[in-house]
């Protein structure tokens, strides 16, 4: 926190942008990342102001400055950039400039023959030496030399003959630096949270380790898990995000399609955590042990994946929890413990944890500990599982908590429900969120989305991840659809945001659903399953090249840089995303029609795109190898699903 001033304030200082809430959340940047700001401030009179942008790590004593500049009618901007992850702070300090005041009229009253100007060039010289003065107590002897000289030069000579010294960049510099700061206002501190650049660019990639040999007929463990992290990493992917990998619970196991019946060899849900095997620090025998999952990260690591762990706060009837603390569960007044539901959804497998038992201090506290000893394992990210129907001021206290000891850690909320619930999650520290994407499929819906997602107050804390299906959804817009489907989805999900993912299978075309739900049939969450990784028909090298696209080209791994250009059809999307400094162009023009053909013109936004409209440009298809010259906003393409149906072309003039 600044100081406290020990007069009142001089400076109003207000109507921060951005600021969420009243600067009650965080915003979020990424190390390097550039933070805008604008704020009002005035005074009262006819002044002349000084202002600097100020910031922080939280807990450390030097502030870092830059100058703010006036925009106009007392708007004013500022920008900065973080060094580490971490949580910081940053403010605003503001003053009345006596030096820029008395500078701005003296020349002024010289011009004009004021017989004042041998007094007004005496109080110059006085706030000369008094910033002389404050260079030498900070230190610098000649910087104090080289004011002192000028303030001796006023003093000496006629005004006219020092005026260009006194106007001069070099002096202000100067008195900018040792600038009397007094009677300043300093702000109340904003908070931001700064993460590394995978928070913000990544791909994620999905596979249950006790399927990945794709048998049957045979339990996967971490030691098998090594094809699948190459395989994922032959198709662009860098995160691996397991779900829960610890002992499954005994008791109510789910059977093959969710069954209430298990039969021997049911390997039951991953989210039923707890068995006799133990609970959220142990894993699941089957799969082998701790030590074999440091190895497992390790070994990703040494392909440059990172391992995303799945927190799941759930007990199976047969956790150590349920024993050792039965008070942290709901009691039923039969004294047995009530079991999960979402009616008409039960899930008799998975006792719900009550946080505001009697004893919630230890139990959130157990449950921190719990991602901890995780990353002490070794893991960086975490999935988080139904964030939603948990206490929000959990999540704020658990990751901030955590982000203490290693603000590199990166949240997932998977969050499927109502909007505020989402965005609050984003609010309090997740990093990234789950979206509603997986079920916008038409072209208004997808454009009033992504803009919601990146033009709004939601770009300053809220990132989304886009995810074409998931173990739990298998979207009817994908059932039992042609690969054409699959690939413009994956196009999409993968060049609207920075971040994206999908589930195993979805390479592969799965599109076999449970009759009637937006699930899969025979799904991995409740049985082993044959799969053959490379069938024919699969889409693995299209997954790749628009994950090496992405990876390539800087546009696409920024946020709330995306543009959408008009089409003439319907079914045809067009957007582009610029870096600021306009040397990389993506423009993606996409058919969501996955089954008929499609033709059009699309009527491009040049000045979002950095080009000059009087001079042709060379639009390069990264997809497919062609290249193109252009001209003018209005250009015609044709889409089919059989050849050429979308084009992610990077831009040049």
């Amino acid at each position: 926190m600044p100081a406290a001033a020990v007069y009142a304030p001089t400076v109003v200082i207000e109507n921060f942008y951005p600021c969420i809430e009243g600067g009650r959340h965080a915003i979020k940047r990424i190390v390097g990342e550039p933070l805008e700001l604008w704020c009002d401030i005035f005074t009262d009179g006819h002044v002349v102001m000084s202002a600097v942008l100020k910031w922080r790590l939280i807990g450390t004593k030097r502030w870092f400055e830059a100058p703010m500049q006036l925009v106009e009618n007392d708007r004013w901007h500022g920008q900065c950039s973080f060094e580490s992850p971490g949580r910081w702070e940053y403010a605003v300090e503001a003053w009345s400039d006596t030096f820029k005041g008395w500078k701005k009229t003296f020349p002024v009253r010289v011009q004009a023959h004021d017989p004042d100007v041998p007094v007004e060039a005496l109080d110059g010289a006085r706030l000369l030496r008094e910033a002389a003065q404050r260079a030498r107590a900070a230190g610098a002897p000649d910087c104090a030399t080289q004011i002192e000289d000028v303030a001796d030069l006023l003093t000496s000579l006629p005004p006219q003959e020092v005026m260009e010294v006194l106007l001069s960049a070099e002096l202000q510099k100067l008195m900018d630096v040792y600038a009397d700061r007094a009677l300043s206002t300093t702000s109340e501190p904003l908070k931001v949270i700064v993460e590394r650049e995978r928070a913000r660019f990544s791909a994620w990639y999905e596979f249950f380790p006790r399927n990945a040999e794709g048998r049957a007929d045979k339990h996967s463990t971490f030691r098998d898990c090594l094809p699948r992290l190459d395989d994922a990493k032959a198709m662009g992917f860098d995160t691996i995000y397991f779900p829960p990998i610890h002992p499954i619970g005994v008791t109510a196991r789910k059977g093959k399609n969710n069954t209430l019946i298990a039969y021997d060899g049911d390997v039951g849900s991953p989210w039923a955590i707890g068995g006799p095997a133990g609970g959220h620090r142990d894993v699941e025998p089957a799969l082998g042990t701790v030590e074999d999952f440091v190895w497992l990260v390790g070994e990703a690591q040494k392909r440059g994946l990172e391992i995303a762990l799945d927190f799941a706060i759930n007990c199976s009837p047969d956790h150590p929890y349920v024993k050792a603390h039965p008070d942290w569960f709901y009691q039923r007044p039969d004294g047995s413990i009530r079991y999960a539901e979402n009616p008409p959804k039960k899930y008799q497998d998975i006792y719900p944890l009550n946080f505001h038992c009697a004893d919630w201090k230890n139990l959130w506290r157990e449950l921190i500990d719990v991602v901890l000893f995780w990353v002490d394992k070794g893991v960086k990210i975490f999935r988080v599982d139904n964030p939603h129907t948990k206490p929000v001021s959990f999540w704020e206290e658990l990751i901030s908590s955590v982000h203490r000891k290693h603000p590199d850690i990166i949240f997932l909320a998977e969050a499927f429900t109502k909007p505020k619930m989402m965005q609050v999650l984003g609010k309090i520290g997740f990093t990234q969120s789950y979206t509603y994407f997986t079920w916008r499929e038409d072209k208004a819906g997808l454009t009033e989305y992504a803009k919601e997602l990146t033009e709004g107050d939601m770009r300053w804390y809220y990132r989304a991840n886009f995810w074409p299906n998931t173990p739990d959804i298998l979207p009817f817009y994908l059932q039992n659809a042609p690969s054409s489907i699959f690939r413009l989805r994956a196009a999409l999900a993968s060049t609207l945001t920075p971040t994206w993912g999908m589930y195993s299978g979805y390479e592969l075309c799965e599109n076999q659903p449970l009759p009637g739900k937006e699930e899969y049939l025979d799904s991995e969450k409740f049985q082993l399953r044959n799969r053959d990784h490379n069938a024919p028909g699969n889409i693995k090298g299209f997954i790749a090249r628009l994950n090496n696209i992405r990876r390539d080209n800087a546009a696409l791994h920024l946020y709330d840089n995306l543009t959408f250009h008009h089409a003439s059809h319907s079914q045809i999307i067009c957007y582009s995303k610029v870096t600021p400094d306009k040397r990389n162009r993506i423009l993606c023009i996409i058919s969501l029609d996955g089954i008929g053909n499609a033709a059009g013109t699309v009527h491009l936004d040049l000045g979002a795109l950095g080009l000059d409209a009087s001079k042709p440009y060379r639009v390069n298809d990264l997809m497919h190898g062609h290249s193109y010259e252009w001209s003018g906003s209005e250009n015609y393409v044709e889409l089919n699903p059989a050849g050429t149906s979308m084009h992610i072309f990077r831009v040049e003039q």
